[in-house]
């Protein structure tokens, strides 16, 4: 198959790239740093800018804040804004949250939340894994306790992506500590400022601050904001998992680092020529070139199924697994190619490409965990994709 952009998506393209251009101070990537203050302000700017044209959610419905464009087009723009390193702090309510409620989610619920998403004026963070639920997150036990006109929440959620800048959780809670563990959890929007939540840092290996531990002791939620049926939560967070499995985002970020890697090897001199001369450095940047190529038309299928109304299950699986793992293995290619300059933090005269791939090889260990592990992916893929028995 020879795949081709129309015209009006390269149009679309270019029109990103210019605006991304406009609005990206020339020294970005050389003051910014990683997981900082700076950066997700930077970021929050950039999100309310893109509001206003709509971009943030170009494929969502005209009536819930969106333009109705093409998933192509939402593609485009993700791997744009990934390759451009353009920050937009935006959280987890776009790609998550937001097409969830779309379609679980009643009337009033889509046409009080999804504006509100759709605006960037609130931040939202992801409260589904706990410390005794991760990769099987049915375990969860994490308690809503109906009291009235709510739901009283008791427990800890751990791994919380943006809940230190939160305004609202897209949370699963167990509903019935009786049934069986698929069958007993509910979802929420949870107002993260409400009185009984704490959030605590978890500072990752590279000391950047992403993560958090976020507590709840008996922290009311309105039953208002209970999304869907009760107790049929888990197909919720699974369609949400889809989702979170699915981008392009990883196949973009992948993509301009190995570029990177590339240039460093052809302009760096070793024993009198440069590394790219070098068999070993030649035969792994091809390998890794030709996985960067073949996981961004894995990305490419789960769009396509999306574009034609489907959602993808299995594929968002096979992309997660091929996408994490690729990056963690241009990590280890840079390091092995770079020796113990690659090792260097951002700062330091002698960092190689401003400490990026010492930074990216510290942050991929955790990318065969988070949004399901590759253990549990591949178990999908062999149920859902291959019909072996469990």
């Amino acid at each position: 198959m020879e795949f081709s952009w129309r015209p009006e998506d390269e149009a679309f393209r270019k029109e990103v790239r210019e605006f991304i251009k406009a609005n990206q101070p020339e020294d970005w990537e050389e003051k910014a740093l990683f997981g900082t203050d700076e950066t997700y302000e930077f970021g929050r700017s950039n999100a309310k800018k893109l509001a206003e044209k709509k971009w943030l959610t170009l494929a969502w419905p005209k009536e819930y804040g969106g333009l109705g464009a093409t998933h192509w087009q939402q593609a485009i723009f993700n791997w744009e804004n990934t390759y451009w390193r353009f920050p937009v702090s935006v959280g987890q309510g776009i790609s998550l949250a937001g097409p969830t409620i779309m379609i679980y989610g009643t009337p009033e619920q889509k046409a009080h939340w999804l504006p509100r998403i759709a605006s960037a004026e609130e931040m939202w963070c992801q409260l589904f894994t706990e410390p005794g639920a991760g990769s099987d997150l049915a375990a969860l036990q994490t308690r809503a306790v109906r009291d009235g006109d709510d739901f009283v929440i008791s427990g800890q959620k751990l791994f919380t992506s943006f809940g230190h800048h939160a305004d609202l959780g897209w949370a699963g809670f167990r509903t019935d500590p009786t049934a069986p563990k698929h069958r007993g959890i509910s979802t929420f929007i949870v107002p993260m400022h409400t009185q009984g939540i704490t959030v605590r840092p978890m500072i990752n290996m590279a000391g950047a601050h992403e993560v958090n531990e976020v507590f709840f002791d008996d922290v009311r939620v309105p039953k208002d904001n209970l999304i869907g049926e009760e107790n049929r939560g888990w197909y919720q967070m699974a369609t949400t998992l889809d989702f979170e499995r699915s981008g392009v985002q990883r196949y973009a970020g992948s993509t301009r680092l190995l570029e990177e890697l590339v240039e460093f090897a052809k302009e760096t001199r070793l024993n009198g020529h440069t590394l790219s001369k070098e068999p070993q450095v030649r035969s792994k940047l091809a390998q890794m070139a030709i996985e960067v190529e073949v996981g961004k038309y894995i990305g490419f299928k789960t769009i396509s199924m999306q574009e034609h109304g489907q959602v993808p299950n299995r594929e968002a699986s096979a992309s997660k697994v091929f996408g994490a793992e690729l990056a963690q293995k241009i990590a280890n290619t840079g390091m092995n190619v770079m020796g113990l300059y690659g090792q260097i933090k951002r700062g330091s005269k002698w960092a190689v490409l401003q400490g990026r791939f010492e930074y990216q090889y510290l942050t991929t260990v955790v990318g065969t965990i988070l949004a399901g592990s590759s253990e549990i992916n591949r178990n999908i893929i062999a149920n859902r994709g291959l019909g072996l028995p469990r």
